[in-house]
């Protein structure tokens, strides 16, 4: 973050140089981050550190091995992202902008994952929701500007929430440490006494309103409107992140309250459970209508997120018997940053060259480019859950821990809150899921890939980039990230097993770990149903529902079948926040205002009403007025008496009502006057009164 200011002021004055140094500052991140890893792997334990009296609480920073993990993969992914920035970023404006909250972005992420506490967790995540608004925003066009803004509303709502609920946690226990929270759900439903029922209701308040603010920066359903709309019109090294990271930082604060305050409790498994299964399902529902690249891929995330969910409630409903399903989420959780990493990077290749997403106009560009080709197709077998890719893994072991909770219930091992029958169902989800995360890959690759575009001179511009569509930083970099996503998965047991055995620690497996058999008939048999659905979905969807033909004699095009009424944004957050919620809550404030207007007017009226007076003075002042009108009749008078011939008609009242006003004005000037004077007396004492003490000294 310190480096963040040096990169803006060097930017300034020399573009070159302020690349090479974020360079530089993000490999030394990485660098250092890897050797904390080592650290942590080789003599284990866990690193503390704080720096007191931040805001009354302190930030308390811990280093273990999930948070050396996470910080490992963040800072490698930044130093990749940012090596692609300066190729992607060369006809782009604002480039220092980027830098500068690219940086800053950078800590707060790596600040979120080594928090020791929800405040800390707290100031570091807003601190990330606002930086990383601005890479949103970058391109500043009207898509981008309501983009961000829907980015932005939804951070800081989501804020807003998590804060009361770190308010209400406080409140209940006296302490936001992560450590001194483990088990606390539990501690409280062994208490029967009626502060237990009371304090057990106020930590399920707390935790909806934190699971609400993490939740909807993961993109969980229903507060992920900001993913589809976000990744689309930022720059693609930016989505990358925004969709390999910082949803992540969204689920680590989910991490945290499954594995720690609410360790074992089957109902908020079941919770995080349904909230995973909507998000999974609608994910790829949309991916799958989408024909826009980095929108598709976009919706891809929201899918993905929804599969760790899956496993991460079936982490609690395990329970004693979770290995499966915490090993299974914490693997999916690298995986998918690993994939979205080399997915959103291609993208971005597309992108720079030709400036469109569309994949009617996209289409075709990747033929005869076997790099770019190589490196797509691992991120999509990867994402697909193709056995010998990394994906693979981690959906085998949500998939088993499924299966393995199906079989507790038949055998009565378990109190189950879902029936077999209801889990089944949700194994088929799963299952489909993965079949149309296969679908909508498939979709994209073809497209990109296979076909041609409908345009000859169009396609014919496409092949002639076959050798300059990226330089040599760029090739190496989305080189690199796409040669892990085989090597995790070909080697499973030395690669995959280990990563697991160091993060878990988040959240507290219990039981014994299974030795897998990664490739045996039963894994392999859920990985080739999802292949199956995801080919007869591509093949009778994709080709014959999400395709048309335009004009005879030349190929059909994709249509996004999806009815726009279905935005939930459009449908139901903005006209409720933006309409609904103002117009309600402004009769209510007219009522309101109305009201006590009334009461005003009714104590005027009855307590507070006016006495009578013959009639109200214009001028003066009641001296004056008894003065002039006892003037007035002796004038009268003399009229009548003696001036009878030449009566005067002076207005005594209204004369020494404005002598009254000639005297006010003179003594008010005349106050001021004196004011003056006693202040510059005062200002020239305190004068003399230093220059004395000058002197005596």
């Amino acid at each position: 973050m310190a480096s963040a200011i040096i990169s803006y002021l060097i930017g300034r004055r020399n573009k070159n140089m302020r690349n090479y140094f974020a360079d530089a500052v993000t490999g030394l991140e990485f660098v250092l981050f890897f050797i904390l890893l080592l650290q942590i792997i080789l003599k284990g334990g866990h690193i503390d550190m704080e720096i007191p009296q931040v805001c009354g609480f302190g930030l308390h920073f811990t280093l273990d091995g999930f948070r050396a993990l996470y910080g490992t993969i963040a800072a490698f992914m930044w130093f990749m992202s940012t090596l692609f920035s300066e190729e992607y970023l060369t006809h782009y404006r604002n480039r220092n902008r980027y830098y500068l909250f690219l940086l800053l972005t950078l800590g707060a992420t790596e600040g979120v994952f080594l928090s020791a506490d929800f405040y800390t967790t707290f100031i570091f995540f807003e601190i990330m929701s606002f930086t990383s608004y601005v890479w949103v925003v970058h391109e500043e066009k009207k898509e981008a500007l309501r983009a961000a803004g829907t980015y932005l509303a939804v951070a800081v709502i989501g804020g807003l929430v998590m804060l009361m609920g770190i308010f209400l946690l406080y409140s209940l226990t006296g302490t936001l440490r992560f450590e001194d929270l483990s088990g606390l759900s539990g501690n409280l439903a062994n208490g029967r006494d009626l502060s237990s029922v009371v304090a057990k209701k106020r930590l399920w308040a707390a935790g909806i309103c934190m699971l609400f603010g993490f939740g909807a920066k993961a993109g969980a359903f229903p507060l992920h409107i900001w993913l589809p709309k976000a990744h689309p019109v930022a720059p693609a090294p930016a989505s990358a992140l925004l969709s390999g990271i910082l949803t992540k930082a969204g689920m680590f604060g989910i991490l945290i309250l499954t594995g720690h305050i609410f360790l074992g409790d089957s109902v908020w498994g079941s919770l995080i459970l349904i909230l995973g299964v909507c998000t999974m399902a609608l994910g790829a529902l949309l991916a799958l209508f989408s024909i826009d690249l980095k929108r598709t891929l976009a919706c891809s995330s929201v899918s993905q997120i929804g599969f760790i969910l899956v496993g991460v409630g079936m982490s609690g409903l395990l329970s004693g018997e979770n290995a499966l399903a915490v090993r299974g989420s914490l693997l999916h959780m690298v995986n998918h940053s690993f994939i979205k990493l080399v997915l959103f990077m291609a993208a971005g290749v597309v992108y720079m060259n030709i400036h469109k997403l569309d994949l009617n106009e996209i289409r075709g560009f990747g033929r005869k480019k076997p790099l770019l080709h190589s490196i797509f197709l691992m991120g999509a077998l990867g994402i697909g859950g193709v056995p010998l890719w990394n994906g693979y893994v981690s959906k085998t072991l949500i998939h088993e821990s499924i299966v393995e909770y199906m079989e507790l219930v038949k055998e009565g091992a378990i109190s189950s809150i879902f029936s077999a029958g209801t889990m089944k169902g949700i194994e088929w989800i799963f299952l489909i899921s993965g079949g149309l995360t296969v679908a909508y890959m498939t979709k994209l690759y073809v497209a990109l890939f296979l076909e041609k575009n409908s345009d000859e001179k169009v396609q014919e511009e496409y092949d002639s980039l076959k050798d300059n569509y990226m330089n040599k930083v760029s090739g190496a970099a989305l080189t690199t990230c796409a040669t892990l996503l085989p090597l995790m998965g070909f080697l499973p047991a030395h690669v995959m097993e280990p990563v697991a055995d160091l993060g878990q620690g988040i959240l507290r497996p219990e039981g014994e770990i299974p030795q897998m058999a990664w490739f045996s008939i039963e894994n392999l048999k859920g990985a080739a149903t999802s292949l199956i659905i995801g080919a007869l979905i591509y093949l009778f969807i994709v080709r014959l529902w999400l395709m048309k033909t335009e004009d005879k004699g030349k190929p059909k095009i994709y249509v996004n079948r999806w009815y726009r009424y279905l935005d939930l944004e459009n449908l139901i957050y903005r006209p409720v926040l933006l309409k609904a919620l103002p117009f309600v809550f402004g009769v209510i404030c007219r009522v309101l205002d109305s009201f006590v207007d009334g009461i005003v007017v009714l104590l005027r009226k009855t307590v507070y009403k006016d006495s009578k007076l013959p009639h109200e003075l214009e001028e003066g002042t009641p001296f004056t007025h008894m003065l002039g009108c006892f003037v007035n009749s002796l004038q009268r008078l003399g009229n009548a008496i003696i001036w009878r011939k030449e009566p005067k008609n002076i207005d005594y009242e209204h004369k020494y009502a404005l002598i009254h006003e000639e005297w006010s004005e003179e003594r008010t000037i005349i106050g001021r006057s004196l004011s003056f004077g006693l202040l510059l007396f005062c200002v020239g004492l305190i004068i003399t009164v230093i220059y004395v003490l000058f002197r005596m000294k």
